[in-house]
């Protein structure tokens, strides 16, 4: 007989379960994937930011030993629709179309322009320098503002504007608000372009249909479930007919929350050969056709009283489209407007969002997606408030956040946040840090004129996890909802099979969602199998993204083990002779109250209702149970992070020296997972403060197209990391989770631009521009100096 749970599993810092396996090799990455046949793809792409197509000839190509087929964008389109938006936020948006294989023009460096098809994967890319491509160059547009002006060059000609959408959204009066302020902080930051970096490449394979008529896409994809809609969409197969498979995944970071051309083209060569075909990025390859990340210009306005009160905030948007719309583009600058005010209280807000088309790789979803952004540009004011007004920054913080007694709160953008206490985390943060020490430091530095100066950065945060009320979606023109679907089976043997629609790439799931049903269920931890990423075995989901998983799939999971106990108690009920009324359920065992000796666990109800011998009359011989689950509102970690740098005014080198973070991300599951979440944000945000950037040249060339030229910090490059964390549940769930997967990267950037933009401000500067290099601070020194005559 199995065993009952003997200690509550939520809270305790569990060994993953993927760990094992995934550490020891024993995996099925998706380019792992051997079927009989297996043809390999290789995708020629435009080595043009902007061009007319003339001509394309791939018959030269089909004169290679081993070259099966090859294939234009023309002989593609009459079976490949156009790649779909689902984010169209405003009725007046610009949506061109966008082929999966260029035809008449290519619109970025990269957009695919020909497919060859082999028996090898490198005799099709040898293949590539076969094919035959003739362009008219056309110009490149490459700067938001010269894009907009008149007379620019267009990026889709037949649109006749580069300007893809307006949103605004307001708030009380700004401009009144304005008017009667004592002081207005006028910033422009810019945030660069960034490049994901997952582990495993993308990659897919693509089968035709067998004996069971049905197509299967293995995808290295963020989300099955929604590929297969739109995969059916584009592709015209019929969406009961396509089985989309994610095997192991090895990170996305948002970049595999898409659907790609390369996706629709191998499923239409699988289609058109009859043969399984095979296709896996080359990083070089990732870096110019997966989406990049961020791409803003912020204008930000700040209206104060003396004393250090917001009166109001104004944010203007130039967010770079890329070439096409892809999955969610439109989209992802709106959820930084709801973030904008953070966890301020204000009278008013405006903010609008101009959405621009360039010859770049399209943009999307990265790490917080538009959050970060958000958080950056009013985190950033925040200290440069402070310092126009002379009062320290956490003071001025303090000064304007929402009261852990006056939850819940409706900010000034719309959104209601259910709990949080920002002085119990900004407390704990600075004495673990040493706040007032390290000031007294940077203090004697300045006065001693130490060449290698000392800042503080300090950023208390919020965010805007599990994505999302699917009313709130649908009032966003988002074509999706923001559901989650989970069941739970109860095998014969008390074993206890979890499917759950979200699809992890690393994040723990199948540990976490075993202690959430564990508990539930008062079964072992170790009896828990949790089974993803197949939507012909879990057929609804809508996947991970957005620290959704935990609060809006973990929570479905809690409420299918519910309906899971209580169909049990039903049972237990009937065998015990018993009133279900009289039953209580404690460590998976259902018992009599006043009779304790009048028991059955859960497991011989499991079995009891297998056989189905003795079951209550008209009971369906099941205890099985499936939730979805449609969250009530977002949920809102927060924390304050904080950080302290030294600047070496002489050669621009900065070395984080400390950094401390008390995150409040609710009821925490597993903190070694939420540990590890941390640590992972933490160095992607650092990364954007100090190292990574995506550069194009004049023409529209990538510069930074391999990993020699753009720089991901290695461990040896990060800190080391004091992490705590208070909890304030979140009353919108039952698990009182609140999300933990982008936290550090969010906060983490403006508190490093912060502590390096303190520590050189007695020396006039203002800024330094992301990513702040040894050349930027220099360069932000040397003109400092020469403005005051100090050169």
């Amino acid at each position: 007989m199995t065993d009952q749970l003997t200690a509550p599993e939520i809270g305790r810092s569990r060994t993953r379960k993927e760990d094992a396996r995934l550490v020891t090799g024993r995996t099925t990455w998706t380019d792992n994937i051997a079927v009989p046949g297996l043809l390999h793809m290789a995708i020629l792409r435009s080595p043009m930011a902007h061009a007319r197509i003339d001509r394309v000839d791939v018959s030269p190509a089909l004169e290679r030993p081993g070259v099966i087929a090859a294939f234009s964008g023309r002989d593609l389109a009459d079976e490949l629709g156009s790649m779909p938006c689902v984010w169209p936020v405003t009725e007046d948006i610009v949506m061109p179309d966008h082929p999966a294989v260029a035809v008449d023009e290519v619109r970025y460096a990269g957009d695919p322009v020909a497919i060859v098809i082999a028996r090898d994967r490198y005799v099709a890319a040898d293949a590539l320098e076969a094919v035959e491509v003739d362009y008219t160059p056309l110009p490149p547009v490459l700067d938001l503002e010269a894009a907009l002006a008149d007379g620019a060059p267009l990026v889709h000609s037949d649109k006749g504007t580069n300007r893809c959408y307006t949103w605004p959204l307001a708030a009380g009066d700004y401009e009144a608000e304005k008017a009667r302020a004592d002081v207005v902080v006028r910033r422009r930051y810019t945030q660069q372009r960034l490049i994901p970096n997952a582990m495993e490449p993308r990659a897919v394979v693509a089968t035709p249909p067998t004996t069971s008529n049905e197509y299967t896409l293995y995808s290295s994809t963020q989300i099955p479930h929604v590929a297969r809609v739109i995969l059916s969409m584009v592709t015209g197969i019929p969406e009961h007919k396509l089985r989309v498979v994610a095997p192991d995944v090895g990170g996305g970071f948002g970049s595999k929350l898409q659907v790609y051309p390369e996706e629709a083209v191998a499923l239409a060569v699988a289609r058109r050969l009859g043969r399984p075909v095979k296709w896996t990025e080359s990083r070089s390859e990732g870096y110019q056709a997966t989406h990049h990340g961020r791409g803003q210009i912020q204008d930000i306005e700040l209206a104060a009283t003396r004393d250090g009160k917001l009166l109001g905030l104004r944010v203007d948007l130039l967010a770079d489209m890329g070439a096409y719309l892809m999955l969610i583009t439109p989209g992802v600058p709106l959820l930084g407007a709801f973030m904008c005010p953070a966890i301020y209280k204000m009278n008013a807000y405006s903010f609008n969002c101009t959405g621009v088309f360039t010859t770049k790789t399209p943009t999307d979803a990265y790490r917080g997606a538009g959050r970060p952004e958000a958080t950056f540009a009013i985190e950033r004011t925040m200290d440069e408030l402070a310092a126009e007004l002379g009062i320290d920054p956490m003071e001025v913080r303090r000064r304007n956040w929402i009261g852990h007694d006056e939850f819940p709160y409706t900010t000034i953008a719309g959104l209601t946040y259910d709990s949080g206490n920002y002085e119990a985390a900004t407390d704990r943060a600075m004495a673990l840090f040493g706040y007032d020490d390290l000031r007294a430091e940077q203090r004697a530095r300045n006065e001693r004129g130490d060449p290698v100066r000392l800042g503080i950065g300090i950023s208390t945060y919020t965010e805007m996890c599990g994505v999302a009320p699917s009313r709130m979606l649908g009032s966003l023109n988002y074509a999706a909802g923001g559901w989650e679907a989970a069941s739970i089976r109860m095998l014969p043997t008390g074993k206890v099979e979890v499917a759950t629609g979200t699809s992890p790439h690393g994040q723990g799931h199948a540990t976490c969602w075993s202690q959430i049903a564990a508990d539930a269920l008062g079964v072992p931890f170790e009896d828990v199998e949790v089974v993803h990423g197949d939507t012909k075995v879990v057929p609804q989901g809508m996947d991970t993204y957005g620290s959704r998983s935990l609060v809006v799939g973990g929570v479905a999971v809690h409420h299918a083990a519910q309906k899971v106990v209580a169909k049990a108690r039903r049972v237990a009920a009937h065998l015990l002779e018993a009133n279900e009324a009289d039953l209580e359920f404690s460590g998976g065992t259902f018992s009599v109250k006043g009779s304790p000796e009048a028991t059955k666990t859960i497991q011989e109800v499991a079995f009891a209702t297998f056989s189905s011998h003795d079951l209550p009359d008209g009971m369906e011989p099941t205890i099985n149970a499936e939730h979805l689950v449609d969250p009530e509102n977002f949920s809102f970690p927060h924390g304050t992070h904080l950080c302290a740098i030294e600047v070496d005014t002489e050669t621009g080198h900065a070395r984080i020296r400390s950094y401390v973070c008390v995150d409040d991300v609710g009821k925490v599951i597993n903190p070694m997972i939420v540990q590890g979440q941390i640590h992972g944000g933490l160095a992607q945000g650092i990364a954007q403060a100090l190292y990574e950037e995506a550069v194009y040249d004049t023409e529209g060339n990538l510069v930074s197209g391999t990993m020699a030229d753009y720089l991901v910090p290695s461990a040896v490059d990060l800190p080391d990391f004091v992490t705590d964390r208070t909890e304030t549940p979140a009353t919108s769930n039952p698990l009182g989770a609140k999300g933990v997967g982008e936290a550090g990267t969010i906060a983490s950037t403006p508190a490093v631009v912060n502590a390096i933009v303190d520590a050189l401000r007695p020396m006039g500067v203002r800024d330094v521009a992301m990513p702040c290099t040894p050349q930027r601070i220099w360069q932000a020194v040397t003109a400092a100096r020469a403005e005051e005559g100090t050169a």
